[in-house]
């Protein structure tokens, strides 16, 4: 551990670190961001009724 204290990495502001962008350039990336989002909501509804 006290090894790891000498490297230093790439140093980013907070600001930085925190924007995120979605670049969907293509038809088949967009269909396919689209379809994960749904199928999240999907399974919470599955795992919704199937702990009751």
């Amino acid at each position: 551990m006290g090894k790891d204290r000498g490297r230093q990495g790439p140093v980013f502001s907070g600001q930085d670190a925190r924007q995120g962008e979605i670049i969907l350039r293509t038809r088949a990336q967009r269909i396919i961001f689209i379809a994960g989002l749904v199928g999240i909501v999907v399974l919470a509804l599955v795992l919704g009724f199937a702990v009751r």
